[in-house]
């Protein structure tokens, strides 16, 4: 919940991105995610906690139609631990779980803002192959389409 409202909340938290953020990110969510045969998800942890997550999702439909049906669908690292190989780590991981499904890539989008993450993935093989959103109930938020090419 920290890093998704780090990135898509600028300027305060209102009633609408709390009660989604209260949605979602809850222990019942993740046991929904978990009891899915085409979700994966690991976890990096240090010695007093979780730094962050990896989750990649089998059969997730592309806004683009050059990218596979595996995609990159969470990676969240807590900002006070960015910077450290957590997230590097994670995404290693991720791809080379992608690799042995044998596709010929994998995809996530990621907020168009967010030039950090974006340049995280530019500097970790991803190319940008287009543009999505990100919805709300009424509300769009651009997001870029990053591929992985793992043949």
């Amino acid at each position: 919940m920290e890093v998704w409202l780090n990135t898509y909340i600028r300027n305060g938290v209102n009633a609408f991105f709390a009660d989604y953020a209260l949605e979602q990110f809850t222990a019942a969510r993740f046991e929904e995610i978990l009891s899915s045969a085409n979700e994966t998800i690991w976890v990096s942890q240090n010695s007093i906690g979780i730094e962050g997550f990896i989750r990649v999702s089998l059969g997730s439909v592309a806004p683009i139609d050059i990218c596979s049906d595996v995609e990159i669908s969470t990676l969240y690292v807590q900002p006070r631990h960015q910077g450290n190989g957590a997230g590097r780590r994670l995404l290693e991981t991720g791809l080379e779980f992608c690799a042995s499904t044998g596709r010929p890539n994998a995809w996530l989008s990621v907020n168009a803002g967010n030039e950090r993450a974006a340049d995280f993935y530019s500097r970790n093989g991803f190319e940008k192959v287009g543009e999505t959103h990100f919805q709300i109930g009424d509300q769009t938020y651009p997001n870029h389409v990053l591929r992985f090419r793992l043949l």
